[in-house]
Protein backbone atom coordinates (compact mmCIF):
# COMPACT_ATOMS: atom_id res chain seq x y z
CA UNK A 1 0.00 0.00 0.00
CA UNK A 2 1.23 3.27 -0.97
CA UNK A 3 -0.64 6.98 -0.14
CA UNK A 4 0.19 10.22 -0.43
CA UNK A 5 -2.73 11.63 0.74
CA UNK A 6 -4.28 13.18 -2.67
CA UNK A 7 -7.38 12.70 -0.88
CA UNK A 8 -8.68 10.29 2.52
CA UNK A 9 -8.86 6.71 0.51
CA UNK A 10 -12.05 5.18 1.95
CA UNK A 11 -10.81 2.04 0.67
CA UNK A 12 -7.64 2.21 2.44
CA UNK A 13 -8.46 4.22 5.66
CA UNK A 14 -11.65 4.07 8.21
CA UNK A 15 -12.06 7.13 10.37
CA UNK A 16 -13.21 6.34 13.32
CA UNK A 17 -15.36 8.83 15.69
CA UNK A 18 -15.98 8.24 19.37
CA UNK A 19 -15.99 9.56 22.33
CA UNK A 20 -11.76 10.28 23.92
CA UNK A 21 -12.15 8.02 26.96
CA UNK A 22 -11.31 4.32 24.97
CA UNK A 23 -7.64 5.75 25.26
CA UNK A 24 -5.40 4.46 22.96
CA UNK A 25 -4.46 0.93 24.09
CA UNK A 26 -0.55 1.96 25.87
CA UNK A 27 -0.86 1.68 29.33
CA UNK A 28 2.53 3.05 31.14
CA UNK A 29 1.93 1.39 34.64
CA UNK A 30 4.33 2.54 37.23
CA UNK A 31 3.71 -1.06 38.78
CA UNK A 32 4.50 -3.00 35.44
CA UNK A 33 8.03 -4.38 36.88
CA UNK A 34 7.13 -5.63 40.03
CA UNK A 35 7.15 -9.10 40.97
CA UNK A 36 4.19 -9.18 42.97
CA UNK A 37 1.13 -7.40 42.62
CA UNK A 38 -2.21 -7.04 44.71
CA UNK A 39 -5.62 -5.89 43.69
CA UNK A 40 -5.08 -2.32 45.87
CA UNK A 41 -3.07 -1.32 42.94
CA UNK A 42 -5.62 1.21 41.51
CA UNK A 43 -5.74 1.27 37.76
CA UNK A 44 -6.62 4.46 36.32
CA UNK A 45 -8.10 4.14 31.99
CA UNK A 46 -5.51 5.85 29.93
CA UNK A 47 -8.64 7.37 28.62
CA UNK A 48 -7.44 11.04 26.51
CA UNK A 49 -9.43 14.25 26.52
CA UNK A 50 -9.82 14.43 23.57
CA UNK A 51 -13.10 13.48 21.06
CA UNK A 52 -12.58 11.82 17.71
CA UNK A 53 -14.31 12.99 14.39
CA UNK A 54 -13.77 13.01 10.57
CA UNK A 55 -14.70 16.56 10.18
CA UNK A 56 -12.81 19.07 8.25
CA UNK A 57 -11.54 20.54 11.34
CA UNK A 58 -9.61 18.06 12.82
CA UNK A 59 -8.52 15.45 9.44
CA UNK A 60 -8.37 17.25 5.94
CA UNK A 61 -5.85 16.69 2.64
CA UNK A 62 -4.62 19.40 0.68
CA UNK A 63 -0.90 19.88 -1.05
CA UNK A 64 1.26 19.03 1.95
CA UNK A 65 -0.43 15.67 2.69
CA UNK A 66 -2.84 14.52 5.23
CA UNK A 67 -3.78 16.43 8.24
CA UNK A 68 -4.85 15.45 11.82
CA UNK A 69 -5.71 18.83 14.20
CA UNK A 70 -6.91 19.03 17.87
CA UNK A 71 -8.92 21.94 18.11
CA UNK A 72 -10.88 23.01 21.02
CA UNK A 73 -14.76 21.91 21.11
CA UNK A 74 -15.63 25.40 22.07
CA UNK A 75 -13.77 26.61 18.48
CA UNK A 76 -15.47 23.80 16.50
CA UNK A 77 -19.04 23.21 18.08
CA UNK A 78 -21.68 25.01 19.40
CA UNK A 79 -20.95 23.59 22.71
CA UNK A 80 -20.05 26.23 25.23
CA UNK A 81 -17.90 26.58 28.11
CA UNK A 82 -20.41 26.42 30.27
CA UNK A 83 -21.79 22.99 29.07
CA UNK A 84 -18.39 21.35 28.81
CA UNK A 85 -18.98 21.34 32.88
CA UNK A 86 -22.74 21.20 32.83
CA UNK A 87 -26.35 20.19 31.34
CA UNK A 88 -24.87 19.35 27.57
CA UNK A 89 -25.95 15.76 26.33
CA UNK A 90 -23.98 14.61 23.50
CA UNK A 91 -24.88 11.56 21.68
CA UNK A 92 -23.03 10.35 18.88
CA UNK A 93 -25.06 7.33 17.93
CA UNK A 94 -28.37 9.24 17.48
CA UNK A 95 -26.58 11.94 14.55
CA UNK A 96 -25.82 8.27 12.91
CA UNK A 97 -21.78 8.77 13.20
CA UNK A 98 -20.83 6.86 16.06
CA UNK A 99 -17.65 3.91 15.18
CA UNK A 100 -17.75 3.03 19.10
CA UNK A 101 -19.82 0.24 20.77
CA UNK A 102 -20.92 0.96 23.98
CA UNK A 103 -22.44 4.15 25.67
CA UNK A 104 -19.13 5.49 27.10
CA UNK A 105 -17.80 5.34 23.26
CA UNK A 106 -20.55 6.88 21.72
CA UNK A 107 -22.61 9.15 24.66
CA UNK A 108 -21.64 11.55 27.54
CA UNK A 109 -23.66 14.04 29.61
CA UNK A 110 -22.18 17.16 31.53
CA UNK A 111 -23.20 17.12 34.68
CA UNK A 112 -20.88 19.26 37.32
CA UNK A 113 -22.96 17.93 40.60
CA UNK A 114 -21.82 14.12 39.03
CA UNK A 115 -18.29 15.72 38.01
CA UNK A 116 -18.66 14.23 34.13
CA UNK A 117 -17.86 16.81 31.46
CA UNK A 118 -18.03 17.23 27.45
CA UNK A 119 -14.60 16.05 26.36
CA UNK A 120 -13.26 19.48 26.08
CA UNK A 121 -10.78 19.01 22.85
CA UNK A 122 -11.38 17.13 19.23
CA UNK A 123 -9.07 15.50 17.20
CA UNK A 124 -9.02 12.55 14.99
CA UNK A 125 -7.94 8.87 14.56
CA UNK A 126 -7.67 6.88 11.10
CA UNK A 127 -6.82 3.48 10.73
CA UNK A 128 -6.43 0.03 8.09
CA UNK A 129 -8.31 -2.35 9.84
CA UNK A 130 -9.84 -4.85 7.48
CA UNK A 131 -7.97 -2.98 4.45
CA UNK A 132 -4.23 -2.70 4.82
CA UNK A 133 -2.32 -5.19 7.04
CA UNK A 134 0.73 -6.82 7.06
CA UNK A 135 2.59 -9.69 9.17
CA UNK A 136 6.57 -9.35 8.49
CA UNK A 137 7.32 -6.81 6.20
CA UNK A 138 8.32 -2.80 6.40
CA UNK A 139 5.98 0.56 6.91
CA UNK A 140 7.06 4.04 6.72
CA UNK A 141 5.26 6.88 7.29
CA UNK A 142 7.01 10.65 6.66
CA UNK A 143 5.84 13.35 9.07
CA UNK A 144 5.98 16.19 10.43
CA UNK A 145 4.87 16.55 14.61
CA UNK A 146 2.66 18.66 16.20
CA UNK A 147 3.34 21.91 17.76
CA UNK A 148 1.63 22.09 21.93
CA UNK A 149 1.63 21.19 24.98
CA UNK A 150 -0.08 17.53 26.08
CA UNK A 151 -0.57 16.86 22.02
CA UNK A 152 0.29 13.10 21.85
CA UNK A 153 0.91 12.27 17.66
CA UNK A 154 0.98 8.52 17.63
CA UNK A 155 2.04 6.02 14.32
CA UNK A 156 1.10 2.64 15.81
CA UNK A 157 -0.48 -0.69 14.80
CA UNK A 158 -2.57 -3.26 16.20
CA UNK A 159 -3.88 -6.90 15.55
CA UNK A 160 -6.30 -7.34 13.17
CA UNK A 161 -7.78 -10.06 15.83
CA UNK A 162 -7.27 -10.67 19.09
CA UNK A 163 -6.23 -14.36 18.54
CA UNK A 164 -4.01 -14.16 22.13
CA UNK A 165 -6.50 -12.30 24.35
CA UNK A 166 -7.14 -8.67 24.99
CA UNK A 167 -4.52 -5.93 25.01
CA UNK A 168 -1.76 -6.68 25.48
CA UNK A 169 -1.81 -10.13 25.56
CA UNK A 170 -2.08 -9.81 21.37
CA UNK A 171 0.53 -6.77 21.15
CA UNK A 172 0.79 -3.74 19.87
CA UNK A 173 3.84 -1.93 17.85
CA UNK A 174 4.08 1.36 18.39
CA UNK A 175 6.27 3.59 15.55
CA UNK A 176 6.45 6.50 16.70
CA UNK A 177 4.88 8.24 19.88
CA UNK A 178 6.35 11.68 20.54
CA UNK A 179 4.87 15.09 22.71
CA UNK A 180 4.12 18.06 21.53
CA UNK A 181 5.75 20.01 24.71
CA UNK A 182 9.05 21.82 24.03
CA UNK A 183 12.34 19.76 24.92
CA UNK A 184 12.43 20.93 28.87
CA UNK A 185 10.74 17.86 29.63
CA UNK A 186 13.37 16.36 31.60
CA UNK A 187 14.04 12.68 31.02
CA UNK A 188 10.20 12.24 29.55
CA UNK A 189 11.45 14.39 26.30
CA UNK A 190 9.18 16.85 24.05
CA UNK A 191 8.56 17.26 20.57
CA UNK A 192 12.61 16.94 19.90
CA UNK A 193 12.26 13.19 21.12
CA UNK A 194 11.01 9.95 19.15
CA UNK A 195 9.98 6.90 21.31
CA UNK A 196 9.35 3.55 19.76
CA UNK A 197 8.28 0.56 22.16
CA UNK A 198 6.11 -3.19 21.58
CA UNK A 199 3.52 -3.65 24.17
CA UNK A 200 3.19 -7.59 25.35
CA UNK A 201 2.18 -9.60 28.49
CA UNK A 202 -0.52 -11.41 29.97
CA UNK A 203 -2.34 -8.90 31.30
CA UNK A 204 -2.56 -5.27 31.44
CA UNK A 205 -0.66 -4.72 34.84
CA UNK A 206 2.02 -6.79 33.02
CA UNK A 207 2.41 -5.15 30.28
CA UNK A 208 6.47 -5.52 29.27
CA UNK A 209 6.71 -2.60 27.27
CA UNK A 210 9.55 -1.31 29.49
CA UNK A 211 11.54 -4.31 28.26
CA UNK A 212 10.87 -3.17 24.53
CA UNK A 213 11.37 0.13 23.75
CA UNK A 214 13.91 3.16 23.00
CA UNK A 215 14.11 6.87 22.24
CA UNK A 216 15.98 8.90 19.86
CA UNK A 217 16.36 12.51 21.00
CA UNK A 218 17.57 15.26 18.37
CA UNK A 219 20.75 17.39 20.04
CA UNK A 220 19.24 20.38 17.87
CA UNK A 221 16.07 21.37 16.43
CA UNK A 222 12.88 18.73 17.12
CA UNK A 223 10.27 16.56 14.81
CA UNK A 224 7.77 19.46 14.13
CA UNK A 225 10.87 21.60 12.06
CA UNK A 226 10.32 19.38 9.00
CA UNK A 227 9.58 16.22 8.22
CA UNK A 228 10.93 12.83 9.08
CA UNK A 229 10.42 9.22 8.04
CA UNK A 230 9.76 6.97 11.08
CA UNK A 231 9.83 3.11 10.18
CA UNK A 232 9.47 -0.44 10.45
CA UNK A 233 11.36 -3.62 9.93
CA UNK A 234 10.02 -6.77 10.89
CA UNK A 235 10.02 -10.47 10.39
CA UNK A 236 10.17 -13.50 12.56
CA UNK A 237 13.74 -13.17 13.31
CA UNK A 238 13.93 -9.52 14.37
CA UNK A 239 11.92 -6.03 14.49
CA UNK A 240 13.77 -2.90 14.41
CA UNK A 241 12.19 0.62 14.19
CA UNK A 242 14.05 3.25 12.84
CA UNK A 243 14.13 6.81 11.95
CA UNK A 244 14.60 8.60 8.54
CA UNK A 245 17.37 5.52 7.30
CA UNK A 246 17.38 2.13 8.65
CA UNK A 247 21.05 2.75 10.19
CA UNK A 248 19.20 5.23 12.82
CA UNK A 249 17.62 2.48 14.99
CA UNK A 250 15.47 3.59 17.68
CA UNK A 251 14.93 0.22 19.15
CA UNK A 252 16.14 -3.40 17.96
CA UNK A 253 14.65 -6.92 19.22
CA UNK A 254 15.89 -10.26 18.00
CA UNK A 255 13.28 -12.90 18.40
CA UNK A 256 14.53 -15.84 19.87
CA UNK A 257 17.70 -16.50 21.59
CA UNK A 258 20.08 -19.30 20.70
CA UNK A 259 18.45 -21.20 23.36
CA UNK A 260 15.28 -20.68 21.63
CA UNK A 261 13.98 -18.05 24.46
CA UNK A 262 10.53 -17.12 23.56
CA UNK A 263 8.30 -13.53 24.59
CA UNK A 264 6.68 -15.23 27.60
CA UNK A 265 10.28 -16.37 28.84
CA UNK A 266 12.05 -13.48 27.64
CA UNK A 267 8.77 -11.14 30.01
CA UNK A 268 9.77 -13.28 33.26
CA UNK A 269 6.35 -13.84 33.34
CA UNK A 270 6.23 -17.75 35.14
CA UNK A 271 8.00 -15.91 38.06
CA UNK A 272 5.18 -13.00 38.62
CA UNK A 273 2.02 -13.40 41.19
CA UNK A 274 -1.04 -11.74 41.22
CA UNK A 275 -2.45 -11.27 44.52
CA UNK A 276 -0.35 -13.39 46.23
CA UNK A 277 -1.34 -16.80 45.09
CA UNK A 278 -2.90 -16.78 41.85
CA UNK A 279 0.03 -17.02 38.78
CA UNK A 280 -0.37 -16.02 35.03
CA UNK A 281 -1.16 -17.98 32.06
CA UNK A 282 1.45 -18.25 28.71
CA UNK A 283 -1.26 -16.54 26.13
CA UNK A 284 1.24 -17.47 23.52
CA UNK A 285 1.31 -21.38 24.58
CA UNK A 286 -0.53 -22.73 21.85
CA UNK A 287 2.33 -20.68 18.73
CA UNK A 288 4.76 -22.59 17.67
CA UNK A 289 6.71 -18.99 17.43
CA UNK A 290 9.08 -17.51 19.47
CA UNK A 291 7.95 -13.67 18.21
CA UNK A 292 4.69 -14.22 19.69
CA UNK A 293 2.06 -11.91 19.87
CA UNK A 294 4.34 -10.39 16.90
CA UNK A 295 3.58 -13.18 14.34
CA UNK A 296 -0.17 -12.11 13.23
CA UNK A 297 -1.56 -9.47 11.02
CA UNK A 298 -1.31 -5.52 11.99
CA UNK A 299 -2.75 -2.78 10.74
CA UNK A 300 -1.67 0.65 10.89
CA UNK A 301 -2.99 3.46 13.20
CA UNK A 302 -2.29 7.15 12.84
CA UNK A 303 -3.83 9.66 15.29
CA UNK A 304 -3.33 12.57 17.57
CA UNK A 305 -4.81 12.43 21.22
CA UNK A 306 -4.24 15.22 23.42
CA UNK A 307 -3.84 14.48 27.28
CA UNK A 308 -3.70 11.24 29.03
CA UNK A 309 -4.17 10.19 32.78
CA UNK A 310 -1.77 6.36 32.27
CA UNK A 311 1.35 8.48 33.03
CA UNK A 312 2.71 8.96 29.52
CA UNK A 313 2.66 12.79 30.55
CA UNK A 314 4.38 12.13 34.22
CA UNK A 315 2.54 14.44 37.08
CA UNK A 316 4.85 16.90 38.33
CA UNK A 317 6.57 17.19 35.00
CA UNK A 318 6.72 20.25 32.65
CA UNK A 319 4.28 22.20 34.79
CA UNK A 320 1.26 19.31 33.80
CA UNK A 321 -1.08 20.75 35.32
CA UNK A 322 -3.85 17.64 36.30
CA UNK A 323 -2.99 14.63 38.21
CA UNK A 324 -3.50 11.13 36.82
CA UNK A 325 -5.38 9.40 39.84
CA UNK A 326 -7.74 12.15 40.47
CA UNK A 327 -11.24 11.94 39.37
CA UNK A 328 -10.97 15.62 38.24
CA UNK A 329 -7.94 15.35 35.87
CA UNK A 330 -10.06 16.62 32.64
CA UNK A 331 -11.51 19.11 34.49
CA UNK A 332 -7.77 20.49 36.31
CA UNK A 333 -6.99 20.48 31.89
CA UNK A 334 -9.34 22.35 30.75
CA UNK A 335 -9.48 25.17 34.00
CA UNK A 336 -5.55 25.48 32.97
CA UNK A 337 -6.24 26.22 29.30
CA UNK A 338 -4.58 30.08 29.74
CA UNK A 339 -1.41 28.44 30.20
CA UNK A 340 -1.07 25.05 27.56
CA UNK A 341 -3.50 27.02 24.27
CA UNK A 342 -0.46 30.05 23.74
CA UNK A 343 1.81 27.02 22.94
CA UNK A 344 0.00 25.62 20.54
CA UNK A 345 0.66 26.07 16.61
CA UNK A 346 -1.61 28.12 14.69
CA UNK A 347 -3.44 26.02 11.83
CA UNK A 348 -2.26 22.94 11.17
CA UNK A 349 1.07 23.30 13.16
CA UNK A 350 -0.67 22.12 16.22
CA UNK A 351 -1.34 18.33 14.43
CA UNK A 352 0.42 15.98 12.65
CA UNK A 353 0.97 16.43 9.09
CA UNK A 354 1.72 12.74 7.03
CA UNK A 355 3.16 12.88 3.78
CA UNK A 356 3.05 9.86 3.08
CA UNK A 357 2.31 6.23 4.56
CA UNK A 358 4.23 3.01 2.48
CA UNK A 359 3.34 -0.85 3.65
CA UNK A 360 5.03 -3.74 2.38
CA UNK A 361 4.65 -6.98 2.81
CA UNK A 362 7.28 -9.83 2.96
CA UNK A 363 7.45 -12.15 0.62
CA UNK A 364 6.76 -12.32 -3.23
CA UNK A 365 3.88 -10.49 -4.32
CA UNK A 366 0.85 -12.07 -4.72
CA UNK A 367 -0.81 -12.38 -8.72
Amino acid sequence: MEDSFTNLNSNVWNAEVQLGNYGNGALYSHYTAAKVFTTNHAYHPPGAFDWTTQEQSNLYTDAEGLHIVPTLTTESTDITAAQIFDGYKLNLTETGTCTGTGNDSCAAASNITLATMIPPVRSARINTKGKASIRYGRVEVTAKMPVGDWIWPAIWMLPENDTYGAWPASGEIDILESRGNSGTMDKQGGRNSALSTLHWGPTIMTDAYWRTSGKHTLQRGDYASGYHTFGLEWSKKYMFLYIDSRLLQVFFIRFGSSSGQNMWQRGDFSSMIFNKTVTYQDPWASSPNNNAPFDQQFYLILNVAVGATNGYFQDGVGGKPWVDGSGEAMAQFWNASTSWLPTWGTGSDRGMTVKSVKMWSEGACGV
